[in-house]
């Protein structure tokens, strides 16, 4: 199967489906940001801490898998220099919506998180990738082109999936029950029985990947950055997340592209 294909065409289904990750900001929210007053997520809940961002005023922003009208425009009403993107077409229909109907500045661009040849070595100051590694079958490649295309001392900011959390029977789960059923690392396309993998394609659900931390955390650190930040997540109390009831569900990464390498 091609992941990369089968996972935009389950995005674009998760915009008409309308999942939280696909609904643009609204206008109260980028007027706030015009004043310098936003906030907004790696991960599900919590928000990234201020102290975490360059300055924004002019600054080269990339964001990696970060369609959906959410991030995108926050940062360009701020004042970043923004381009967004993404696997689906549909996620980046939400960042142009809102750009029109905002008059806001965003460059978007359909591609692979993997791959980004479009773009110049050391282009970007900020790299921001709110939580969708989840959904990329091999991190290294991702990892090496966030750094080259930062520029030294550019941040790289990330969100993701604990790969604990992938442990547990998901139907079980919804029902607040929890059972460790699968080894990890994690994935739908090999880790799910048959049946349960034809009814995520009948549904358009995307294929998700646990990783582990050593491709998580280690890999960012073999790519060459230096990570100055941490934090923990839970999915928010009205999703009902069994899991979040008993520990972090996801978690946040800063880090930095040394203006020299690291011994």
């Amino acid at each position: 199967m091609d992941i990369r294909r089968y996972n935009a065409a389950a995005w674009d289904n998760q915009v008409r489906r309308r999942s939280p990750w696909t609904i643009p900001v609204t206008r109260r929210v980028i007027a706030a940001a015009r004043r310098g007053e936003f906030a907004i997520k790696l991960t599900s809940h919590r928000t990234v801490p201020a102290a975490w961002f360059p300055p924004l005023a002019g600054a080269r922003v990339l964001l990696l898998g970060g369609g959906g009208g959410q991030q995108g425009p926050v940062l360009a009403a701020v004042g970043a220099q923004v381009t967004v993107l993404d696997n689906s077409p549909a996620q980046l229909a939400q960042d142009r919506q809102v750009a029109a109907r905002e008059g806001l500045d965003l460059v978007l661009v359909e591609g692979d998180m993997a791959d980004l040849g479009a773009f110049a070595s050391g282009g970007f100051d900020l790299v921001f990738n709110p939580c969708s590694t989840c959904f990329v079958p091999d991190l290294a490649p991702v990892w090496a082109e966030a750094f080259r295309v930062l520029r030294p001392d550019g941040v790289f900011l990330s969100g993701h999936m604990n790969p604990a959390y992938y442990l547990f029977d998901f139907d079980k789960s919804e029902r607040g029950e929890l059972e460790v059923r699968y080894t990890l690392p994690y994935a739908d396309i090999s880790s799910l029985p048959p049946d349960q993998r034809r009814r995520f394609e009948a549904e358009g659900t995307p294929y998700e990947f646990s990783h582990t931390l050593d491709a998580l955390i280690g890999g960012q650190t073999a790519a060459g950055f230096a990570i100055t930040g941490f934090y923990e997540d839970v999915f928010p109390p009205a999703t009902d997340d069994t899991a979040s009831r008993y520990m972090g569900t996801l978690f946040a990464l800063r880090a930095v592209k040394p203006a020299r390498p690291l011994p």
